[in-house]
């Protein structure tokens, strides 16, 4: 076991609870992903585990020991690969990878070697003289990534990594994480806002809310839950929170949440019944009306009844 955390407490200031008794495991060589609405506790959660602030109360066991702010040794096994860019624009890919090796303690050889090995694992190999504030909004996140690698770390957080760049760079990031995960053996949490994100690379995933998990699984799994409901998304320009009550109390209504514009609707399998939805919404301007097959998407909206960009105030 990697990371197992029992009963995690955490407490902000005005006793703002951002952690409420969260239980969460992690094993060896997996990728698993951390989904949650803003506020819901996952950088919380993230920068207990690398030890940048400690539990009020509860368990976290990182590679069997102990974590905390104090714990040094630990932290140089963890590599963390943040949403804000961390690199140094004015200097080279090549001094930048040097420098964050060198506070892993890497050095002489041993460091040039693994500066060679970083650069290629992230496609930078022919571009290490270049200087990052010319480089891409990928090649920047891809230097990011390479950054926290230096020392081979045996467990990687990558808190939303992909923010900012266009689809080819984020398809390269998600395909050198699940072959970093199968090739090395190394274990990845992996936020972000894009679910399809998670979906595409995790083996397990974790749902949570309102500091505690309230689904995990494999995706497959979670989808399963819902497998054979049909969803139905109605658009509307004014929406109402009254119809969403209205609607939860129709026979064979299941589950209902309103996301901005937009009502989630789970209906039981093989009912038909999209001329009463549609007539009980007649008063409210429709735009699109669609059908969709469950996906970890749906299984989100409908456990959180959020989208992952809803405000918060402790994340």
């Amino acid at each position: 076991m990697i990371v197992k955390i029992n009963d995690a407490i955490k407490r902000y200031q005005n006793d703002v609870l951002a952690l409420d008794y969260l239980n969460l495991e992690i094993k060896k060589g997996e990728v698993v992903g951390l989904l949650g609405p803003n506020g819901a506790g996952k950088t919380t959660a993230i920068n207990a585990i690398v030890g940048l602030l400690d539990l009020d109360e509860g368990e976290l066991l990182v590679f069997g020991e102990s974590q905390n702010t104090k714990n040094r040794p630990l932290k140089k096994r963890l590599g963390l690969v943040t949403q804000e860019l961390t690199i140094y624009e004015e200097l080279s890919a090549y001094e930048n990878l040097r420098f964050f090796g060198s506070l892993y303690g890497l050095k002489g050889e041993q460091l040039e070697k693994r500066i060679i090995e970083v650069a290629k694992l992230i496609g930078l190999e022919s571009r290490l003289k270049d200087v990052p504030k010319h480089y891409s909004g990928g090649m920047k996140r891809r230097l990011n990534i390479g950054c926290a690698l230096l020392h081979k770390p045996e467990l990687i957080i990558m808190d939303e990594p992909t923010v900012g760049i266009d689809p080819q760079s984020r398809n390269y990031i998600l395909e050198f994480v699940k072959a970093l995960a199968k090739d090395t053996d190394t274990s990845i949490i992996y936020t972000s806002h894009y679910i399809e994100e998670v979906q595409a690379i995790s083996d397990r995933v974790y749902i949570i809310d309102q500091g505690h998990i309230i689904a995990d699984g494999t995706v497959q799994s979670l989808i399963e839950k819902m497998k054979g409901d049909q969803i139905t998304q109605i658009t509307v320009k004014s929406p109402s929170k009254k119809s969403v009550e209205t609607l939860k109390a129709m026979p064979d209504v299941k589950e209902v949440s309103l996301v901005e514009n937009t009502y989630q609707i789970v209906l039981e399998t093989g009912v038909s019944m999209l001329d009463k939805l549609l007539a009980l919404l007649s008063s409210e301007t429709i735009l699109n009306v669609k059908n969709d097959e469950a996906n970890l998407e749906d299984v989100f909206l409908m456990l959180t009844g959020k989208t992952l960009r809803d405000g918060g105030a402790h994340d």
